[in-house]
């Protein structure tokens, strides 16, 4: 289970557009139907197979938008797009991929190292032109190659945890509404002073709070705090059972002990409605949801403070965040590879007017990957208004790290200590102990030592 894909599960179950059905456009038949095989009419025209996920609005209609603007551009190559409910996505596609019809090209989240073992995945060197895939900023290379090898485009990337905070519960409290506390003391300490200021049912913060969601959204914090990520350089075992770790796990213990947040979710970490109804005055959450706030509470665009994640107390500049990311892949058994390419290039490794309106349209909440595309949406005027799109571009984004490209059980069995320590069910030690034994297990099961990344 990646990170990524986790996160937009969670989003497609649990917000605004939940509801949003299996659509298929430009009159394709079942999905997938003619990607293995290959098509093309009489005329000679290729037909390309392109699924991707339901995203919200303003996603899914740049997504058909761009589908069809592509088409109409020429008349060699015909895309027929494909829309798959978010929660649908891992049970169509593996369904499809064993039946030899999987998709010519789809979006893909978190790691792509498992797909390419498993062969699932065409390389782009030679597809895509060598200018274009250079054009990626060094940030998106690890989401889109190996070795070298360049397997994915990357969309956009994510901020995994940033911090919100409502000005006007702060003023009120006596807390400094203009810059987010830069350490963890400073959010204990701010929280202190906003605690006795709240009605019943308002909370200090909503931060991660399960094991699931502590497992994707904290590696960043998990590198701010120790320096490194949850496995040892060589990935031969775990690296948890430090002080980095236990700090960080006592952190959010204080968090739960205090009653600064709340003892049950009230939102998913992935949407903003439990910030929206003001009933928190700090939220922890990704990039995105600034979209949801600009879509479905406008009223707080002017009164929401966003800025960096606090820092350990020795976080020596760290950043505390990854970046998450969505990227185009084309599958490694496309007879129409080189057409899937061609759209793939048109389409987000092209013209940067392409894909600006997909930024400004998500309200600058998203992170391009070319320095050409972020230059162009930095300049449209819409971006006066979205003071927080400098912040993500500028603050947050250039030292974020890369999501882990170890398997998702090791991050759960971190996730589920950090749960465990929080909610004292278990001390620190006790709680990595067990981690330490499920991510041994791991590495065992996967191999894990011989896919460690090269220096």
């Amino acid at each position: 289970m990646s990170t990524s894909r986790s996160r937009r599960l969670v989003l497609g179950a649990t917000g605004a557009v939940a509801a949003i059905t299996l659509l298929a456009g430009c009159g394709s038949g079942t999905p997938g139907e003619s990607a293995g095989g290959g098509s093309g009419d009489a005329g000679g025209v290729t037909e390309v197979q392109f699924w991707h996920r339901t995203f919200t609005p303003a996603e899914n209609d740049w997504y058909s938008g761009i589908v069809k603007k592509f088409n109409e551009s020429q008349s060699k190559i015909k895309v027929v797009d494909t829309e798959v409910p978010a929660d649908a996505w891992d049970q169509k596609m593996k369904a499809a991929q064993a039946a030899g019809k999987a998709p010519d090209i789809y979006t893909h989240s978190g790691s792509i190292q498992d797909a390419v073992a498993a062969g699932q995945l065409h390389k782009l060197n030679g597809l895509v032109p060598d200018d274009k895939l250079k054009e990626i900023l060094p940030a998106a290379t690890s989401i889109s190659a190996v070795d070298g090898t360049y397997y994915a485009y990357p969309l956009l990337q994510e901020a995994q945890a940033v911090l919100f905070w409502n000005k006007d519960m702060l003023s009120a409290a006596g807390v400094d509404t203009d810059k987010a506390p830069a350490t963890w003391d400073d959010l204990l300490a701010a929280c202190a002073k906003i605690k006795p200021t709240l009605k019943s049912g308002q909370y200090c913060i909503s931060p991660a709070q399960d094991a699931a969601t502590f497992a994707w959204s904290t590696v960043g914090q998990q590198y701010n705090f120790a320096g490194h990520t949850a496995l040892k350089d060589d990935w031969t075992a775990a690296d948890i059972n430090n002080d980095g770790y236990k700090a960080l796990m006592g952190y959010y213990k204080k968090l739960w002990d205090e009653g600064y947040m709340p003892k049950q979710p009230l939102a998913a970490y992935v949407e903003g409605k439990d910030f929206g109804e003001q009933k928190v005055a700090f939220k922890v959450s990704g990039s995105w949801m600034m979209s949801e706030i600009g879509s479905d509470y406008k009223d707080l665009l002017t009164k929401t403070g966003v800025g960096a994640f606090p820092s350990s107390e020795a976080g020596n500049d760290r950043t505390a965040t990854t970046l998450g990311n969505f990227k185009w892949v084309i599958d490694a058994k496309s007879k129409n590879a080189q057409a899937a390419a061609d759209f793939l290039t048109w389409s987000i490794a092209g013209d940067p007017a392409n894909v600006v309106p997909f930024f400004v349209n998500t309200q600058f909440t998203k992170i391009p990957v070319r320095q050409s595309v972020q230059d162009a949406v930095a300049a449209d005027e819409a971006a006066a208004k979205a003071p927080w799109s400098s912040i993500l571009v500028k603050d947050i984004a250039p030292t974020a790290i890369p999501e882990p490209t170890y398997p998702w059980d090791v991050s759960l069995a971190v996730g589920t200590a950090m749960e465990t320590v929080m909610k004292g069910a278990a001390t620190p030690d006790a709680a990595i102990a067990t981690a330490e034994k499920a991510i041994a297990t791991v590495v065992q099961r996967d191999g894990l030592a011989d896919k460690a990344p090269k220096k």
